[in-house]
C-alpha cells in the first residue's frame, strides 16, 4: 500500500470510480499498491516535491491483469491501453499514473488534459499550451525521471520503472487479495 507509507500522497484511483474512460466502476476499492522499489521512489519524490509546497496525486498504480483485458475491449489501441497478450507495468506493480498538487489546498496543478484524455494534446511532444502547462508538465516529468522512471510518450501522467516487464512477474490479484498479503 502507497499509503500511509508516504506520507502527503494524495490518492484518487479513478478506476474505482465511474469517473474514467470506460465509464464503469473497474476497482472494488480505492487503495494505491505499488512493488516497494516504486513505493521507495514515490517516497522519496514526494518529499523533493514537498520542500517547494507540492506533491504527488496518484490516479492509478496497480492494476489487476483482468481489469486490462476488460480495458482493452473499450480502447484497442496500444498508444493508450496496454494489450493484454503483454500486460502493463500496472499489471506488474511498476507503474503509475500520476500529477501534482499544492499541499497547502490539495489542488491539482494544470496540465495538458484531465486523466485518462486520449488525444493528441496529452502527447508529452503536445507543445501548443500555455508556458504554465508546459512548465508544470515538464516539472513532473523531469522529476520523475530524476528518480528513475521512464515516461509513456502518449500520457502525461504514465510513469514506469524501466524494463519492467523483464523484472517482475505480471499479476492478476485482486485488492482484496493483495490486502491479505505480508
Amino acid at each position: 500500500m502507497l499509503q500511509p507509507f508516504i506520507s502527503q500522497l494524495v490518492i484518487d484511483l479513478k478506476y474505482a470510480t465511474k469517473n474514467n474512460f470506460t465509464g464503469r466502476v473497474l476497482y472494488t476499492e480505492a487503495t494505491a499498491y505499488a512493488r516497494l522499489p516504486v513505493a521507495i521512489l514515490l517516497k522519496k519524490i514526494n518529499e523533493q516535491l514537498n520542500k517547494a509546497g507540492l506533491g504527488l496525486k496518484v490516479y492509478d498504480a496497480y492494476r489487476p491483469y483482468q481489469v486490462t483485458k476488460k480495458m482493452w475491449k473499450v480502447v484497442h489501441d496500444e498508444r493508450y491501453t496496454a494489450n493484454p497478450t503483454k500486460g502493463s507495468g500496472h499489471n506488474r506493480g511498476a507503474a503509475v499514473d500520476v500529477t501534482l498538487v499544492k499541499i497547502s489546498t490539495g489542488e491539482e496543478l494544470a496540465m495538458p488534459t484531465a486523466f485518462d484524455d486520449f488525444s493528441e494534446k496529452a502527447h508529452h511532444g503536445y507543445n501548443n499550451l500555455s508556458k504554465e502547462v508546459l512548465d508544470n508538465r515538464a516539472l513532473l516529468k523531469t522529476t520523475m525521471e530524476k528518480f528513475g522512471f521512464v515516461s509513456l510518450s502518449t500520457e502525461w501522467w504514465h510513469y514506469s520503472l524501466p524494463n519492467a516487464a523483464d523484472r517482475f512477474e505480471l499479476l492478476d490479484l485482486s485488492f482484496n487479495q493483495l490486502k491479505h498479503l505480508n
